[in-house]
């Protein structure tokens, strides 16, 4: 494949980057249909004129449909989307990339998707699309998918469908709430999920960072234990992983903690865990639900985070050893690269 590849790029040097700029059109649109021509110019950063061009490209060949509220892809351009994904994936490096971080990772999987997600907010709905597939590929008889909050894993429920009732899935939230916005919370995300793929879910009806006067109550309740025990029991775990600065502004955390992740040097934060660039824990937030001695249970642990900014981050919590498949974008897969 690879020398074809590059046997056509010297016979027809300018096919491959046109190849590339209609696939990532009919991509963008599959993914936020039906859509605009003028929000498509915007997110692709591409003018209208080139756009206009290769919209009537496109439509002349049947792979899309234009009617007053926006672009939508026809069935056949669905087909042809999902039949060149691995092709595009080929030609545009992307399996070496994924070659090469499962090599410094130590990784057995690793999946990288076109983009940055710092940049473009498309990429995110890509990676959400591509863990929904990951998560159908892993599911068996009696699944407990456990899920966390943050915008991430909101993008991958949004890209869940229902193929057939599954009595047998069951979501929980791996954690209490941040309350913040309450689409990214984790009960908001994994009772959307079991409404996408017909399955079950439980919610957990406690904050994600408590006391510890209030930890030893809250934990006895017979609900929460209930709730606690499933997701200790789970054998899928699907999480995000976040900036450790980040992540410290979002809970509030006091000035004592602050100057503790601080002068630990963290980069990382996952399940209440902050980690440094060695993949160390230098603080502990006591949180209800998931720790990270349970992730050790889990048949699956699937990562997914993208963007450049977030590579430390990354490659501080794939240190501990817990991560099966990390789904992430080109943006962050360079920038883990360039540090080893």
């Amino acid at each position: 494949m690879r020398s074809l590849i590059e046997h056509q790029k010297k016979l027809l040097p300018d096919m491959l980057p046109v190849m590339q700029t209609r696939f990532q059109i009919l991509q963008y649109i599959r993914l936020m249909q039906p859509i605009g021509r003028r929000n498509l110019s915007a997110s692709l950063d591409m003018t209208e004129r080139v756009l206009r061009s290769e919209v009537q490209v496109l439509k002349d060949q049947g792979l899309i449909h234009i009617a007053s509220s926006g672009m939508t892809l026809t069935e056949e351009g669905t087909q042809l989307v999902i039949g060149l994904e691995e092709f595009m994936k080929e030609i545009s490096g992307l399996k070496v990339l994924e070659e090469k971080l499962k090599g410094k990772l130590e990784l057995n999987e690793v999946l990288v998707i076109s983009g940055d997600s710092d940049e473009s907010p498309w990429v995110k709905q890509e990676l959400g699309r591509a863990c929904a597939i990951c998560i159908k590929q892993r599911l068996s008889a009696n699944n407990i998918v456990a899920v966390t909050g943050g915008t991430t894993m909101a993008a991958v429920a949004d890209m869940m469908r229902l193929d057939a009732k599954n009595p047998q899935l069951l979501f929980v939230p791996a954690r209490g709430g941040l309350g913040e916005h309450v689409e990214n919370e984790a009960n908001t995300i994994c009772a959307k999920m079991a409404e996408k793929t017909g399955g079950n879910y439980r919610l957990l009806y406690v904050p994600d960072h408590v006391s510890s006067e209030a930890y030893a109550s809250i934990v006895t309740e017979p609900s929460v234990k209930t709730v606690l025990e499933l997701i200790q029991s789970s054998n899928i775990v699907i999480h995000g992983i976040g900036d450790a600065y980040t992540m410290a502004r979002r809970r509030n955390t006091s000035a004592a903690d602050l100057h503790k992740i601080m002068e630990g040097e963290a980069v990382g934060e996952a399940f209440g865990y902050y980690f440094n660039q060695h993949g160390e824990v230098v603080h502990k937030v006591l949180t209800i639900g998931m720790q990270l001695k349970d992730l050790d249970n889990a048949a699956h642990v699937i990562a997914v985070a993208g963007g450049a900014s977030k590579a430390k981050a990354i490659h501080s919590f794939i240190k501990q050893g817990h991560t099966s498949l990390l789904i992430t974008d080109e943006g962050a897969a360079k920038q883990l690269l360039r540090e080893f």
